[in-house]
């Protein structure tokens, strides 16, 4: 897939799908989307001492980031595990024009930044202290044969329905459905009416929060 950079309107960047006409993340702003979605609507509402992380997918690591960013504001006295899911990685070139490290005042970003890309795939690797990542290569729908711990929280930030279809539908929620706890929280930038009726199928109460910036509405899931 030819990909390219582009800049959002926060200043952040993305990386752009030509022949699928699809970004990686909002033109209204990516550092944005993610911290909205996934930090505000995600992470802050979990408060176990060890919090298991699943992304569908890596993408270009923004979300990892946040993420790590949010983290470090905390006591740091919980543990976080973070698993995610990518089928086709970016590449070394990509990795260093997106420069995501550039958008944090800590000066620490930018060798976190390499140490996340850099990270061995299909290996566990402490990022930091209680911050441990895993990086998996492979199609979404594989997820039903690895092998993780009771999920916290999922970050389903898919390629929009226009383009994967098949990513929306209930057989790849039921796959992640299966991993996770009780309790557990599934956000998504997707606000999709489908979407909701699926995951009320499935046992969760569903709620529809205020979308990032550029999106009326998004959904957060807690499964029952």
């Amino acid at each position: 897939m030819k990909r390219e950079i582009k800049t959002t309107n926060d200043g952040s960047k993305t990386l752009f799908i030509n022949n699928l006409n699809e970004n990686y993340h909002s033109h209204h702003g990516a550092l944005q989307e993610a911290e909205h979605v996934f930090i505000k609507n995600g992470l802050n509402l979990i408060n176990d001492c060890e919090i298991n992380i699943l992304e569908l997918g890596f993408g270009t690591g923004l979300n990892v980031l946040v993420t790590i960013n949010e983290y470090l504001k905390t006591d740091k006295n919980h543990i976080i595990n973070y698993f995610s899911l990518e089928k086709y990685p970016i590449n070394e070139s990509e990795i260093n024009d997106l420069a995501y490290f550039e958008l944090f005042d800590n000066l620490e970003f930018k060798n976190i930044y390499q140490k996340i890309h850099h990270a061995e795939w299909e290996k566990s690797v402490e990022i930091l202290n209680g911050f441990n990542l895993k990086k998996i290569q492979c199609d979404f729908f594989d997820l039903k044969d690895i092998d993780l711990p009771k999920i916290n929280l999922v970050y389903f930030d898919c390629f929009g329905a226009r383009v994967q279809p098949d990513l929306w539908e209930k057989p790849l929620f039921e796959l992640v459905s299966d991993k996770m706890a009780v309790n557990g929280i599934l956000t998504t930038y997707s606000s999709k009416g489908s979407v909701r009726r699926i995951l009320q199928e499935l046992n969760f109460k569903v709620e529809k929060k205020q979308g990032p910036p550029g999106k009326r509405e998004m959904i957060n899931a807690i499964k029952l």
